[in-house]
């Protein structure tokens, strides 16, 4: 490179300086690298010259704490930017690989929809999807055209239930989604505590998430060992309170519940679908139940729930008790019980206030 007269009166005499000295000490260490090649001793004699050259150290020295500089600055901005920046999942943002599948039926789509379209469904409408076994256009329009109609049983038989859970695996499995999270019409999804949920768990394993509503893992029969009377034991998450996949494990599952499988094991075990999720992860695939008590049914009490707890809280549900009518629901305050039967209502509007328009 050829520096003129005129460039180099306009550089300042400390930058000219400093050119020099890195040339001068590039060509040493340039020779001795060479050197060190080429000669029999070269990586003995390059390292001897790197422990005791001064020059060598002093250029090192130079190098390093340019990079230093340059990465404190770097690490420093790159700590300011996450600090403005929302981290993902603790926003209450959900990820858009984590599909949501939605259970429902026909007669339920008023009495039971209504109020999920009305609250958490339209934070997560573009991944979550319905399915029924009814069709229903002025459903789909107000679901974003995310109704899946099964074509199954409008009834609550173990076939029908595992007819729709069947179509529910495997319209996941048509997608490239890294979580398969499967709720009932009747629960509340705190979008934002499934986010922070799946978050602890690496998607890339296989786990089966959800909450038993049995104190002991369930027995049966082992109708493969028949006649033999062989008992077999196992968890499985209550489909009311909502369970997630992750896709490893879904994917493993599959040739067993793609083409009429997952009826066919629900038929031979006799038993409905979330029980049929449970017997083939933990007893066909060795794949246990990881109990997360944040997920909760109509099958418990609700209102034993702290409200103070509420935002931590992933599924919620309600039910009215047979014997007595009084509502099993969860203890909060807000709109009257008339207005707000489930209080699903309030409950929203205590969680997400900006996109509930019904609050006090």
């Amino acid at each position: 490179m050829t520096v003129t007269s005129t460039t180099m009166r306009l550089l300042p005499v400390r930058w000219l300086l400093l050119v020099l000295f890195l040339v001068v000490v590039t060509s040493l260490c340039m020779a001795v690298v060479v050197t060190g090649r080429t000669d029999n001793n070269g990586v003995v004699d390059n390292n001897r010259f790197i422990a005791n050259n001064r020059l060598h150290q002093v250029y090192w020295k130079y190098l390093n704490d340019r990079r230093s500089k340059r990465s404190s600055a770097s690490n420093s901005n790159s700590r300011l930017l996450l600090s403005l920046q929302p981290s993902r999942g603790d926003d209450g943002r959900l990820p858009g690989d984590v599909f949501i599948a939605v259970k429902t039926s026909g007669k339920f789509h008023r009495s039971r929809l209504d109020v999920v379209l009305d609250t958490w469904l339209p934070l997560v409408q573009k991944q979550t999807w319905l399915f029924t076994d009814t069709e229903d256009r002025d459903l789909s329009e107000r679901a974003g055209g995310h109704v899946v109609d099964t074509k199954c049983p409008s009834d609550h038989s173990r076939s029908a239930l595992c007819c729709k859970m069947a179509a529910e695996l495997e319209t996941f499995l048509a997608t490239n989604n890294r979580w398969f999270c499967h709720v009932d019409d009747d629960n509340y999804l705190n979008v934002a505590a499934l986010a922070r949920t799946l978050k602890l768990y690496n998607a890339d394993k296989e786990h089966y998430l959800g909450k038993a509503s049995i104190p002991a893992p369930l027995e049966i029969m082992d109708r493969d060992a028949l006649p033999t009377e062989k008992k077999i034991s196992f968890w499985f998450a209550t489909g009311g309170a909502g369970f997630c996949l992750s896709r490893p494990l879904a994917e493993k599952m599959a040739p067993l519940v793609t083409e009429g499988g997952f009826v066919n094991i629900g038929d031979k075990i006799r038993l409905p679908d979330d029980v049929t999720v449970g017997y083939i992860n933990e007893v066909l695939l060795d794949t246990p139940l990881t109990h997360v008590r944040e997920f909760h049914s109509h099958l418990e009490p609700l209102k034993t729930i702290s409200p103070h707890s509420l935002k931590d809280q992933v599924t919620m549900s309600y039910s009215t008790y047979e014997d007595t009518g009084e509502s099993n629901v969860v203890s909060i305050e807000g709109l009257s019980r008339e207005t707000d039967p489930t209080r699903f209502l309030s409950l929203h509007c205590k969680l997400y206030p900006r996109s509930a328009k019904y609050c006090l």
